[in-house]
């Protein structure tokens, strides 16, 4: 309920904000400079926002200058097999990229078999008709999770090895042993309990590290947003949800398949298990769905409200409306510092508590 009075508050600010500068702006408005900038903005925020097959840092409009790294395209072609090449063939999606006689074009993001001209065709949903090759492609967004497994990995070898020095870990794992313990003391075992939650700490300190320094990593200038991409929630939703059901044993299906157990005679049962048993199963789907949107709509919004807010920055030209809005993205800056943190120990939360659902006995609820 507080997430949505912060982007009621938001959306409020932000149209309180636009009527100002659209006053300030009356006589110029409708001119081609204004409309420019208000595109520059929008494609800013977009190129933010999706995935990309090169890694920019940032881009001169003037000269038309990227600077930043090509990556790896890989891509299973049906007819030819692998294609590998860079990506700096595609020249930001302006381009034809040709390899080995076939040729590839970028449309929306998406790589698709084209001719020496780039044609696309689209039928009569707007989709395009040319054949699209599997994308394998090391992207933006794969390889920030690359970066991030890395970095992880280092982090817990390094804290496993000092243990092995002494009882006092040293290094990064000062900052990582409390965390963990907090893991294991208040998320694992009350919602998983003491016998049973060893097995699943892995998993759960993984996706708390994972979903949060891939958070923080979208709050920097690198133009990063791994955990705003619907593809990459819907992964970690769907491992929960497998480990979930993996997990689940007698007791947690037959409270899906009889939920009401032996309290009423069987032909008393029927006439609501009619009702009962699929609502049970459709709330199977429904908690990783719900993690999968609630990780993704936070992340989403939060990037678009504070790129929204440095946008307007240039669009008032003024020094009260872009002082105010300067102060509003720092202070949105560090709540949303406060959201990566907190959106990585919800999705930890809730998939410890639905391993506690899928594990839990009788007789120690009891």
């Amino acid at each position: 309920m507080q997430s949505n009075y912060l982007v009621k508050l938001l959306t409020i600010i932000l149209l309180v904000f636009g009527s100002y500068a659209q006053a300030q702006h009356e006589e110029h408005e409708g001119t081609p400079v204004e409309i420019s900038l208000k595109e520059k903005i929008k494609e800013s925020i977009n190129h933010h926002l999706l995935d990309s097959h090169d890694f920019t840092f940032f881009s001169d409009s003037e000269t038309g200058k990227h600077y930043g790294f090509s990556l790896p395209v890989i891509l299973w072609d049906d007819e030819d097999g692998i294609q590998l090449f860079s990506s700096s063939k595609f020249h930001h999606g302006e381009e034809v990229a040709e390899n080995n006689g076939n040729y590839y074009t970028l449309y929306h993001n998406k790589v698709y078999k084209t001719d020496a001209k780039g044609t696309i065709t689209l039928d009569e949903h707007h989709h395009p008709t040319q054949a699209k090759p599997l994308d394998f492609s090391i992207t933006k967004s794969v390889l920030m999770i690359l970066i991030t497994g890395i970095l992880m990995l280092l982090a817990f070898v390094g804290m496993a090895k000092s243990f092995k020095k002494g009882p006092i870990v040293t290094g990064a794992g000062r900052f990582l042993e409390p965390i963990i313990l907090y893991i294991r003391d208040d998320i694992a075992i009350p919602n998983i309990g003491e016998k049973k939650h060893r097995k699943y700490m892995p998993y759960l300190l993984t996706i708390f590290f994972f979903v949060w320094f891939l958070n923080l990593f979208g709050l920097t200038p690198l133009g990063v947003n791994v955990t705003g991409n619907i593809a990459i929630t819907f992964a970690l939703a769907i491992m929960t949800f497998i480990i979930t059901q993996v997990s689940g044993n007698k007791n947690y299906w037959m409270h899906i398949f009889d939920p009401l157990g032996n309290s009423m005679p069987w032909y008393g049962k029927i006439p609501l298990y009619i009702i009962l048993i699929p609502i049970e199963i459709l709330g199977v789907f429904v908690k990783p769905f719900a993690l999968m949107i609630r990780l993704y709509a936070n992340i989403m919004a939060g990037h678009i409200v504070l790129m929204s807010l440095v946008g307007l920055i240039f669009i008032f030209q003024n020094w009260i409306g872009s002082s105010l809005s300067f102060v509003l993205s720092f202070a949105i800056s560090l709540i949303e510092l406060l959201v990566a943190l907190l959106q990585a120990y919800i999705f930890t939360m809730l998939s410890a508590l639905y391993f506690g659902f899928a594990v839990d006995e009788h007789e120690e609820a009891h």
